[in-house]
């Protein structure tokens, strides 16, 4: 009986981690480019200067202190973060 309880637990863990993990919540991956210039706003040509100024913009709007979600302003950081090493990669 208690390794069945134990499993059971296991599985119910397991598959809150998936439904975050579903969500972007907790992520191993890095944000694809083109997820990041449309969470962003940006055109594929956008410089530094610009990811910055969209990045301020946005996270203004969806900081958890402006009534925004954590999760949200994870995204946000990680697309300015995505988007500032790609541009750092092509020079």
């Amino acid at each position: 009986m208690g390794f069945i309880l134990k499993l059971v637990i296991a599985l119910v863990i397991a598959g809150m981690i998936y439904s975050l993990w579903r969500r972007g919540i907790v992520s191993g991956a890095r944000m694809r480019p083109s997820e990041a210039r449309e969470l962003l706003n940006l055109h594929v040509g956008a410089t530094a200067d610009e990811v910055r100024a969209a990045h301020r913009r946005m996270i203004a709007r969806v900081h958890p202190d402006a009534g925004g979600s954590a999760g949200l302003a994870t995204r946000v950081n990680a697309a300015r973060d995505t988007l500032l090493a790609e541009l750092k990669r092509r020079s």
